[in-house]
């Protein structure tokens, strides 16, 4: 029976977080082998925006040029205490080298990632699931099925996936970016505990009747939307609602993506969609006719109690989870996996051993502790406006920003972070 094949980073999940770490990897010359349970890539999608640090990131690969080419920029973000406008504000630092957030579907990102990747000479193992890891000491081997569709039955036809083969695949490091149900931390024995009370959002999409070129954040009591405008005059709303906490067990798995032809959440009706956006904005008026996609998903707030060890790491959503109104997790996700390919060329390269991503397992733990509200806050600073103080905690999650630019966006409004 043949070996394994081997390959020197296997990188779990096709998202955006994967893809950004199979490319650099590959920029610094690693064999990648990228696996995804899926069968395509995502059709509608959660995530829509990019922070000034994930267009550095992208500017590493040559790509900010053509990926702000595709999305619409965004420079200010407008705070609503209900209807009415208390702040306006600079989305990033005059310094910076991108002094705005980009709007952008994290399908076309992923369509720019995938086809850079695959000039790269890396291409997406499609239908591909892992199905276990075995470390040893110089690498892991992993187990993978390869899935095909059945088509059963003869009256009423049928289609299922079965295992067609199962393969082994040797590599020196694993990098698991697959999403909520991680199968990589899930190998691993990690535990993926509640961070916080999950929420619920309506989520719509929808033709703007006057043009809106900015955030608009609209902070309630106790809940928080937003307003991301959309290139080809849409808009896209994040609108939480009141909804009574359930028991995670009940829950219906939030951070799966809508993909065509499938529905896993209630899709709300268009008199539904519209009184709500009444009610919530009633400043806001999109076209009757032009209500495109809208679904109501519960957002569950999560922290895998570990980023990995050894020579298995997580990155993205596989370790992390949170609202949308910020965009905090995929953003978060992709430095996640650029610092994570970093570090694991340097180990190859002989520059230092597993610490460093020993290293970056603390560190990226660290920050998510904080933005999840465990350890440390956002608190009104001396000239804090008095609606900023009232919403400081719905702030935390809503900036669209994390790390140092997260600092300096809450320094703008009047708030100061508290690392603890």
């Amino acid at each position: 029976m043949p070996g394994p094949s081997r390959t020197e980073v296997l990188v779990v999940g096709a998202g955006p977080t994967g893809l950004l770490a199979a490319l650099q990897l590959a920029r610094r010359g690693l064999r990648v082998e990228l696996i995804e349970e899926e069968w395509r890539a995502a059709g509608h999608s959660y995530a829509l925006a990019l922070h000034p640090r994930s267009l550095e990131r992208l500017a590493e690969l040559g790509l900010a040029e053509e990926t702000i080419a595709a999305g619409q920029r965004l420079d200010t973000l407008t705070l609503f205490e209900g209807e009415q406008p208390r702040a306006k504000l600079a989305l990033a630092s005059p310094g910076a080298r991108f002094p705005f957030v980009l709007a952008l579907p994290q399908s076309a990102l992923e369509e720019l990632l995938a086809r850079r990747l695959q000039a790269q000479g890396v291409t997406v193992r499609w239908s591909h699931r892992l199905a276990g890891l075995k470390p040893h000491a110089e690498g892991v081997v992993a187990t993978v099925e390869r899935l095909e569709k059945l088509s059963t039955g003869y009256a009423v036809a049928h289609t299922e996936w079965a295992v067609a083969k199962v393969l082994e695949l040797e590599a020196s490091f694993v990098v698991g970016a697959d999403g909520h149900a991680s199968l990589v931390r899930r190998a691993l024995g990690v535990p993926f505990d509640e961070a916080g009370p999950s929420q619920v959002f309506a989520v719509l999409e929808c033709a703007a009747s006057s043009p809106v070129d900015e955030l608009r954040l609209v902070l309630g009591a106790g809940t928080t939307s937003a307003l991301w405008p959309l290139p080809r005059a849409r808009a896209r709303w994040n609108l939480e609602l009141e909804a009574p906490e359930v028991a995670a067990a009940e829950r219906h798995k939030s951070r799966l993506t809508t993909r065509l032809g499938e529905h896993f959440f209630h899709h709300l009706d268009e008199p539904a969609a519209s009184a709500l956006l009444q009610k919530r904005a009633p400043w806001f008026a999109a076209e009757p006719d032009e209500l495109g996609w809208s679904i109501e998903v519960r957002f569950e707030r999560r922290l895998a109690a570990s980023f990995g060890r050894g020579r298995v790491w997580l990155a993205g959503d596989a370790a992390h989870l949170t609202g949308p109104a910020g965009m905090q997790s995929m953003n978060a996700g992709l430095d996640e996996a650029s610092d994570l390919a970093a570090r694991v060329d340097r180990v190859k390269r002989g520059e230092g051993g597993l610490e460093l991503l020993e290293e970056y397992g603390s560190e990226r733990a660290a920050a998510w502790r904080f933005l999840l509200g465990r350890e440390g806050r956002l608190r009104p600073g001396p000239d804090a406006p008095a609606f900023v103080a009232r919403h400081a905690g719905q702030l935390l999650s809503a900036l669209p920003a994390t790390g140092a630019e997260l600092d300096g966006l809450a320094a703008r409004v009047g708030l100061v972070a508290d690392r603890g």
